[in-house]
């Protein structure tokens, strides 16, 4: 029976993958696949050919490190094991086409992989957890918006969910009390949106026109002010980050929260 090592600097499932493709045009092939994945040492290599050796065996193998795909070649060649490098032949045609230096980072694809599926959850959890939906799941929420009506946050939420963070918002609306789930939070992961009266009215006024509104106190100057003083006033009471998003784009404002929640760095690496 034929065994096919795969091998990899990362997990192998490519590797993997590819190997497994190529068996299915081999109807009931007696082959079995044994995966040898983190190897990234000279000694590992050095390990699974001499594991290779001596049985009816083949080595495919994804190394991005040219020294080690090297002695792979080296030490197969001396042992008598039939090994084939899947990635080698590609990063050397992508280097001469491109005129540039590949980094030989181990994990680069499943890292992209896992920031992508995570980018993925993350905007689905932004749209069923937007204006307070599903408040029984809010616990999850990494970041959770509060603020009055017009103040920045589905947006500054999808953004923020773009760049891999469960984030909620919540809506403080006049005469209905914040919901319990709200304020169980941890307060470090929740924060207040504010905009000056004055802008804060004229999007209304705009939004009222739209929709056609007739509800004067939406619009409502003096309402406003009063809205806005009763929301500082729960943040202040809860310890919550307050940010004044007046005259600032969504990417200001979600740079902000990162900032002042010290989720900067973090936010870097789901980006990378």
């Amino acid at each position: 029976m034929l065994t096919i090592f795969v091998v990899s600097d990362s997990t192998g499932e490519t590797a993997e993958r590819v190997a497994r493709s190529a068996l299915t045009q081999f109807e009931d092939a007696p082959v079995t696949i044994e995966r040898r994945g983190g190897v990234r040492t000279a000694e590992q290599v050095h390990n699974v050919i001499a594991e290779a050796a001596g049985r009816d065996s083949l080595v495919i193998h994804t190394l991005v490190r040219d020294e080690l795909r090297r002695l792979m070649l080296a030490e197969a060649r001396r042992r008598g094991v039939d090994a084939m490098d899947l990635m080698g032949p590609v990063l050397d045609r992508l280097a001469n086409q491109l005129g540039l230096t590949p980094s030989e980072k181990p994990g680069l694809f499943e890292q992209l992989m896992t920031a992508k599926s995570r980018q993925i959850d993350a905007v689905d959890f932004a749209f069923r957890h937007d204006d307070g939906q599903r408040l029984e799941e809010l616990d999850r929420a990494e970041i959770v918006l509060v603020g009055v009506s017009r103040t920045m946050k589905t947006p500054t939420m999808v953004y923020l969910a773009y760049r891999g963070w469960f984030a909620a918002n919540v809506p403080l609306v006049p005469g209905v009390p914040p919901p319990r789930e709200l304020l169980g939070l941890p307060p470090e992961r929740v924060f207040g949106l504010f905009m000056t009266p004055a802008r804060l009215a004229e999007l209304r006024r705009v939004r009222a026109s739209h929709l056609r509104l007739t509800t004067p106190d939406y619009t409502s100057l003096s309402e406003i002010r009063e809205e806005l003083l009763r929301a500082q006033i729960l943040c202040i009471d809860h310890n919550w980050q307050r940010i004044d998003v007046t005259g600032k784009s969504v990417e200001e404002v979600a740079l902000e929260i990162l900032t002042l929640g010290h989720l900067v760095e973090s936010s870097q690496s789901f980006a990378d």
